[in-house]
């Protein structure tokens, strides 16, 4: 039997009054259609079809995109498998339909009848998860969660204030992610959003190119016309890929008045684009276009693309100022071998990985190799090598003058290029601790390209530490305004939270981030403000799914160690920390991850022994030492004030 046959008059009927109609590709609701995009309706269809069992992240992907597959799998599933719960009004926490599988997938649990069996016979027994006794005590973790629930009883405030708590992250859920009308525009400008270009290529290995021609769109449009224009970045725009969303729809989601869309289909030598400019209010189309160019002459055809919209946007705003002068424009590459391994690289990064660093820095040194004068390429290689020890949780000093020497370069070729300045602020400020030279290059950056979300989101991070709070949250708002579906943004407020002391606020913000998605490597974050609060019963609630996660990592490791310190558990810290130092003489980490557990255990000495190795090291975790509540048992100490001036946190 054919497919066509076998989807004619299917139906797969679940829950009360749900039914997915595969012949006509459709899912009602007591018989009413629901508007369901194809990625997520495939998403449902998969689980559906293995109704009760496991269905892996890996499966998902095969089905999806196929074996071989060079896209950014992991927001795509996240983002589907969230629509699919909206739709069926489902809860992740307590999941009618669908379940999560923390670190491999999901499962559907509900009862499932399809139309071509008796349902008697077809009727599938929904999962129920196992029984699990309570913990023999046998291991630390079950040791230390024995203790503290023994010692931190569920008194009925707890309960109240995890109940204030949770309403508390559901507003900040709302506040931070809600969708802002277009009347909310940062500073009275036009907003924009270029929506990831459609590659029709027919060749998923080749979403590279077309998110990279997304991205360098944002950053063309960015410096062009900032006084008239304000870009959404890249992290926001990245939610609408593979999704058939309206343009009002999206512009009260990202608070935007026009949306840019557009498809790319290339060979060899030639690509071929459309772009067509839409108003959001009445989605008229001002402007469309199609470019067909030998792929030698990309770079310059964006800057037309971008020239267009903006004097067109000024059209309809009633302004007929003129551009501003084409010198603002950075330095093409030579090559268009070096772009295209730049886009490469720039995909890489993007996934803020250990293993997406260390591809983006291969692409980006052939992409340099290809072209030495190619400015951009040197500012992504300075980015990786400055953030990948601190992603890895590995010493500075391998890493360091590998970045300064890139970011340098990037400067020297083009003054004029935003991610140079920001790239050489990140090491002046995480390496150098020369806080005024890292300021004025952030702020650099930012004048370059008011609209550089990253520029704004590092610079909020650099007030942070110096303990300018109230500048650090303005700054961090509008990193926010630029780009406000990215979840390293939103976490990273909860850290300026953190260092602020609003502990109850951070822990709102986190569980935010949280809501968004569960796997967010940054809102582990949350549990140091847990520590702070001494909500230990929270930590090791919390322990099982970052370990199924991630492991059984040194870090988490050090984290348990400062817990069992903190829960009178002394010897069950001591002995986990030499472990992890046994490990340490073999593969070295960070010095600075073992003051933690010491200042746990009220060990100074130690905490200042591990604090003189990262300083030594240049760590860049000694750029938090003014502000991280973690330090606060040594600040009276004369060394930890002879610490602060050698990192110029103090005069």
């Amino acid at each position: 039997m054919d497919s066509a046959s076998q989807n004619s008059g299917s139906l797969i009927r679940f829950g009360d009054d749900f039914e997915l109609d595969l012949g006509a590709y459709e899912l009602r609701r007591s018989g009413q259609p629901l508007k369901l995009e194809r990625l997520p309706m495939e998403m449902l269809r998969l689980l559906l079809e293995h109704n009760g069992q496991l269905v892996t992240r890996d499966q998902m992907v095969e089905r999806i995109w196929g074996k071989e597959v060079f896209v950014d799998t992991d927001n795509s599933i996240n983002a589907a498998i969230r629509k699919v719960r909206q739709v069926l009004e489902d809860d992740s926490e307590r999941p009618r339909f669908v379940q999560t599988v923390t670190g491999m997938g999901y499962r559907f649990i509900a009862p499932v009848q399809t139309a071509h069996a008796s349902p008697a016979l077809v009727e599938a027994t929904p999962y129920a998860p196992e029984s699990r006794e309570p913990d023999t005590g046998l291991s630390p973790a079950a040791n230390a969660r024995s203790h503290v629930s023994q010692s931190y009883g569920r008194h009925w405030r707890i309960v109240l204030g995890a109940a204030i708590l949770l309403i508390a992250a559901g507003v900040a859920y709302f506040q931070w992610f809600r969708p802002r009308l277009p009347s909310e525009a940062a500073s009275g400008r036009a907003m924009l959003a270029v929506l990831p270009f459609e590659n029709l290529t027919g060749d998923a290995n080749q979403d590279y190119f077309s998110d990279g021609l997304t991205e360098e769109m944002i950053a063309e449009l960015g410096r062009l016309d900032g006084q008239h224009i304000g870009v959404i970045g890249l992290t926001s725009v990245m939610h609408y890929k593979h999704t058939s969303e309206a343009p009002d729809q999206i512009g009260l989601e990202l608070g935007v008045q026009y949306v840019l869309e557009g498809s790319v289909r290339r060979d060899a030598s030639r690509v071929r684009i459309t772009a067509q400019l839409v108003r959001v209010k009445d989605q008229t189309h001002l402007w469309a276009q199609q470019y067909d160019r030998d792929l030698k002459d990309l770079l310059l055809l964006q800057g037309e693309i971008a020239g267009k919209i903006s004097s067109e946007i000024q059209v309809a705003l009633g302004d007929h100022q003129p551009l501003p002068s084409s010198t603002q424009v950075p330095a093409y590459p030579q090559s268009y071998e070096a772009y295209e391994l730049y886009l490469k690289g720039q995909y890489f990064w993007n996934k803020r990985t250990v293993e997406g660093f260390q591809k983006a820095i291969d692409y980006f040194q052939q992409a340099v190799t290809k072209d030495p004068s190619y400015a951009r390429a040197y500012a992504g290689l300075a980015d990786s090598y400055a953030l990948i020890a601190g992603y890895s949780g590995t010493s500075q000093k391998e890493f360091m003058p590998k970045a300064r020497a890139a970011a340098l370069r990037a400067v020297e070729l083009d003054e004029k290029l935003p991610e140079g300045h920001t790239a050489w602020a990140l090491i002046l400020q995480n390496y150098d601790w020369d806080w005024q030279a890292a300021e004025k290059e952030y702020q650099r950056a930012i004048e370059l390209n008011p609209d550089y979300a990253t520029a704004h989101h590092w610079y909020a991070e650099h007030l942070a530490f110096l303990g300018r709070f109230d500048e650090a949250l303005s700054e961090s708002e509008r990193a926010r305004q630029l780009d406000p579906l990215s979840l390293i943004i939103a976490a990273d407020k909860g850290v300026i939270l953190y260092y602020s002391r609003q502990y109850d606020r951070a822990i709102v913000q986190f569980r935010s981030v949280r809501e968004m998605d569960p796997y967010f490597s940054r809102s582990s974050l949350l549990r140091q403000v847990y520590v702070q609060k001494g909500m230990f019963q929270e930590i090791l609630a919390d322990d099982d799914q970052w370990r199924q996660i991630y492991g059984d990592t040194f870090w988490m490791q050090l984290e348990m160690a400062s817990v069992y310190a903190r829960t009178g558990r002394q010897a069950l810290a001591r002995q986990t920390l030499a472990q992890v130092e046994e490990q340490n003489r073999r593969r070295p980490i960070d010095p600075a991850m073992f003051v933690a557990p010491y200042i746990s255990l009220g060990d100074n000495d130690h905490a200042f022994l591990w604090l003189d190795r990262a300083y030594a090291q240049h760590s860049n975790s000694l750029a938090t030492l003014k502000v991280d509540p973690l330090y606060d048992p040594l600040r009276s100490d004369p060394r930890f004030q002879d610490l602060l001036r050698k990192v110029r946190l103090a005069p």
